[in-house]
């Protein structure tokens, strides 16, 4: 979709995803624990939603707790999880608000039951709303749900249910926790890091790569369109000759 930006006309992603890195080193830097720089993470988050549906964006997914993040320490990951609840409960009211809709993908077995009803009534509560559509990538791993998605079709197929020639990629991506959305078009990744440290493998196959030095907290809205000015300078093929 073409927008007019700051006077400029852009052709905006139609699905951005954010690997939100680098709290914990805006945190070192101001002399602060790590769970500082997550929380002004989480506000970032917030301001990022309305910021990016503001430039024409209609889905927004962001990378907030991987399934390898488990190894951190006690202290931080309790911190997160405590933020995660905070978050959880006050977004119904915010989101209903800007008509936004949220999503949390995910294996949810390794959550506290509170967390997980949270997120059901989150979900539950916003399933309606036409505005921006917001996923959370909550204890997520690439692999793991690519895992989880080969089981129950490796089940479906046991009982009968499918056949090894239903096995397409469109059948696939049916199983995937992101079934409802579409593929991400923009990849950013903050902190300088150049990884996709196991984030959405599968969807992002033709995604554009944006990596920016920029630490996540610090991450605004200049910093969105200049993502975006990135992303209307490649030439989309997808495999194909222009």
């Amino acid at each position: 979709m073409e927008k007019n930006i700051d006077g400029e006309i852009l052709n905006v992603p139609r699905h951005v995803a954010v690997i939100l890195d680098g709290n914990g080193r805006w945190a070192k830097k101001r002399l602060m624990p790590r769970n500082y720089g997550h929380k002004a993470g989480a506000q970032a988050v917030e301001q990022a939603c309305e910021d990016i549906y503001n430039l024409g964006v209609q889905y927004f997914t962001v990378y907030a707790f991987s399934t390898e993040n488990w190894k951190r320490s006690v202290e931080e990951v309790t911190g997160i999880m405590n933020l995660l609840r905070n978050y959880l409960v006050n977004s119904i009211e915010r989101s209903n608000k800007n008509n936004m809709r949220v999503r949390v993908i995910g294996d949810r077995t390794a959550l506290a039951l509170d967390i997980v009803d949270a997120i059901r009534k989150l979900e539950d509560a916003t399933k309606q709303n036409t505005g921006l559509n917001f996923t959370i990538a909550l204890n997520y791993g690439g692999r793991d749900e690519l895992r989880r998605a080969m089981t129950a079709i490796a089940k479906e197929v046991k009982e009968g249910s499918a056949e090894l020639t239903d096995i397409t990629e469109d059948f696939i991506s049916a199983h995937l926790d992101t079934a409802e959305l579409p593929d991400p078009d923009l990849l950013i990744r903050t902190s300088g890091e150049e990884r996709i440290s196991n984030f959405l493998p599968w969807q992002i196959a033709y995604s554009e790569f944006y990596f920016t030095p920029v630490l996540w907290p610090d991450f605004k809205r200049a910093d969105f369109v200049e993502a975006i000015r990135y992303y209307n300078k490649r030439d989309r093929r997808y495999g194909g000759v222009k």
